[in-house]
């Protein structure tokens, strides 16, 4: 009887453990519901009150899917008066550079929108600052750097010297050069150069649209130097000198947003909005929802990885 009586007693101690993680798992499913219902209301305007959304672009640009829809996001949003771009970039890839600048020009059709040079905007990065119609940048600032920048390793001396031979068949001359294998051949460097400077001139064709200057004014600017916020002015590559605050001024007094709006980040969808996903697949296991764990499981992996060209419009700074 007492050995009975013990079972009995586990059983009932395992059901109320069970129902213990039940409920909460429940709960937990119930607020990352809410967390995510939320978080959506907000990033699509619904129910947000009034504001000037921050979208910061730093560091290295190539092609990002994420940001795309950000864009995508905060051009629909009705909350959403009005637009600062953040830039502190160095550049990145030709492709993401133009993927950039087009969505920019996109979210300007729905949004008024300035740039804010809050560091580096040096060629791909200057290639997004010109996609709006207004640049406030610091005086140190560093903008310009307008080139283009095709590089590649040149590995047969090592080769020969390890004793390392590479042999290879192919159905035309320039097919996959330049190769890291073997010099390159005058045909493949006047190959490349056609492409780099095709592409040159198409960046140089944005600055003189976009900054509205003459020939001889794109000449000058267009050697591949970079120049401070205080030069950039004079030269046309930037129209002011002040901080974000003079930015959304510009917002307030030209395209007429509402003065003194609270200023708000806004982020491509990222860590913070996986792991909520995650929280939530867990808590549908607790629940034996299999279906539905492996659904936000998806959610939470679905991130599309950059890729890069290989043509860079990015600003090398010396190593001296």
């Amino acid at each position: 009887m007492s050995i009975d009586a013990e079972a009995i007693a586990d059983r009932r101690r395992l059901r109320r453990k069970l129902t213990f993680w039940r409920v909460t798992g429940f709960l937990a499913l119930i607020a990352a519901i809410v967390a995510l219902g939320y978080t959506a209301a907000n990033r699509l305007g619904f129910g947000g009150s009034a504001h000037v959304a921050r979208i910061s672009i730093h560091g290295f640009i190539a092609g990002n899917q994420r940001l795309a829809d950000l864009m995508d996001r905060v051009g629909k949003a009705k909350s959403v008066s009005g637009v600062v771009i953040s830039i502190n970039s160095p550049g990145g890839t030709t492709t993401g550079s133009e993927e950039l600048f087009r969505n920019i020009r996109r979210l300007s059709e729905r949004k008024p929108v300035v740039t804010f040079v809050d560091g580096t905007a040096a060629s791909g990065g200057y290639i997004t600052a010109i996609a709006t119609d207004h640049i406030v940048a610091r005086e140190t600032s560093l903008v310009g750097s307008i080139g283009v920048l095709f590089q590649y390793p040149d590995l047969s001396g090592l080769l020969g010297h390890v004793g390392v031979k590479v042999e290879e068949v192919k159905s035309a001359p320039l097919k996959a050069e330049p190769s890291p294998f073997k010099p390159t051949s005058p045909e493949a460097r006047a190959a490349l150069t056609l492409v780099v400077n095709d592409t040159y001139d198409w960046f140089k064709r944005l600055v003189r649209e976009r900054r509205h200057m003459s020939d001889e004014e794109l000449a000058t600017v267009s050697t591949g130097q970079i120049f401070s916020g205080h030069q950039g002015v004079p030269l046309k590559l930037v129209d002011a000198i002040g901080g974000e605050r003079d930015a959304i001024a510009w917002l307030e007094r030209e395209k007429g947003v509402h003065p003194n709006l609270p200023v708000r980040d806004w982020r491509p969808r990222g860590e913070r909005d996986f792991s909520i996903f995650a929280w939530a697949a867990t808590s549908a296991d607790l629940l034996g929802f299999e279906s539905v764990a492996d659904s936000f499981r998806r959610a939470a992996t679905g991130v599309q990885a950059a890729q890069l060209d290989g043509l860079l419009a990015v600003w090398h700074p010396s190593e001296k």
